[in-house]
């Protein structure tokens, strides 16, 4: 593990685990007011892993191999992010949010709490990509508790996934999606209710009541 001398590592909570390779403390090359980097207790940082000062992680946090995680996020307890995924600066993250292998979360994204992301969903927060003006009106997507987006799938700029919604692979969101429903396509449309669906495997009769 390495520590960087130019950041204050305000807190990490008892139980830390870091593998080795691992840098806690990256200073942003962004000029920001708070460089402190604080990390709740029980985490397990693996190798490979960058994370920046200037975020606060809470408690029961756990990485991949190859992660990396930029300046002020705020991120809640019980988050694990998996391998080679980037957390782009300024995001909040609620608790109990799951983030698999490949993933870019762009900044100024908001993912509540229990929303999974499968491998390789990529998120955009530009409307206007080389325009002079673009930082000033740049934000990501809004992901609301408990929706889940299948692989591949891509979420453009200012959409809003509701709460509980399911997207289905490599689907690509460029409309709000509402709460509750099922939406597939390119581009992604609201096809029913979740609570319609039926397991293929016969286990059970709803995958979702």
């Amino acid at each position: 593990m390495t520590d960087t001398t130019d950041v204050v590592v305000k807190r990490i909570g008892r139980g830390l685990r870091v593998d080795e390779h691992v840098i806690l403390g990256y200073m942003p090359g962004r000029t920001i007011e708070d460089t402190d980097l604080v990390i709740g207790a029980d985490a397990h940082v693996r190798a490979g892993s960058i994370i920046y000062g200037g975020t606060c992680i809470g408690d029961d946090f756990e990485t991949g191999h190859n992660v990396v995680i930029r300046e002020e996020n705020r991120i809640g307890d019980r988050v694990s992010i998996w391998n080679n995924t980037v957390i782009d600066y300024g995001c909040i993250i609620g608790n109990r949010v799951k983030i698999h292998c490949n993933i870019y979360v762009a900044q100024f994204t908001v993912l509540e709490d229990d929303v999974f992301m499968a491998p390789g969903v990529t998120i955009a927060n530009d409307m206007h990509p080389g325009c002079p003006h673009s930082r000033e009106c740049m934000r990501g997507p809004t992901i609301k508790r408990g929706a889940q987006l299948g692989v591949n799938v891509t979420v453009v700029p200012f959409v809003t996934i509701g709460e509980g919604a399911l997207i289905g692979s490599g689907s690509v969101v460029t409309r709000d999606i509402p709460a509750g429903m099922l939406a597939y396509g390119n581009p992604a449309r609201a096809i029913r209710p979740i609570t319609e669906l039926q397991c293929i495997t016969g286990i059970t009769d709803k995958p979702y009541k």
